[in-house]
């Protein structure tokens, strides 16, 4: 079963943005992005900033494609083996969380005060 990568995803939502998928279950992550980014009404110099978090942000399909390749062959791995895979795996969502993390605080401390108190409401809105 592929649950590693959504649960990753989960949990990089709720600790670092609040992302699409819990800000609004039923918006494409491209809306969602709209939406937070005419929110925050950014001013001209903190343009570039938003789009170094939004890259930052935004899946990485090689990533992906390499992901799904790793679940396939799990079914021909020994126990032993599909968990050192795992852990390996593990590892490199830790590695994308902390890359993501660092360009969200980035982000965030190019926000004035009041951007970032938009910024915490906007991505910490529960399912609508």
């Amino acid at each position: 079963m592929n649950f590693a990568k959504p649960v990753m995803a989960l949990t990089f939502t709720l600790l670092m943005i609040g992302g699409p998928a819990v800000a609004q279950p039923a918006d494409d992550p491209a809306q969602w992005s709209n939406r937070l980014h005419a929110a925050l009404r950014l001013r001209p110099d903190q343009e570039q900033a938003w789009r170094s978090f939004q890259q930052a942000s935004t899946p990485d399909a090689q990533e992906d494609a390499r992901r799904q390749a790793a679940f396939e062959r799990m079914g021909q791995m020994r126990s032993p083996q599909r968990m050192d895979l795992s852990i390996q795996m593990m590892r490199s969502d830790l590695q994308d969380m902390e890359r993501r993390g660092d360009a969200l605080k980035t982000f965030y401390g190019a926000l004035s005060p009041d951007q970032q108190a938009v910024f915490d409401r906007e991505t910490m809105r529960g399912p609508q």
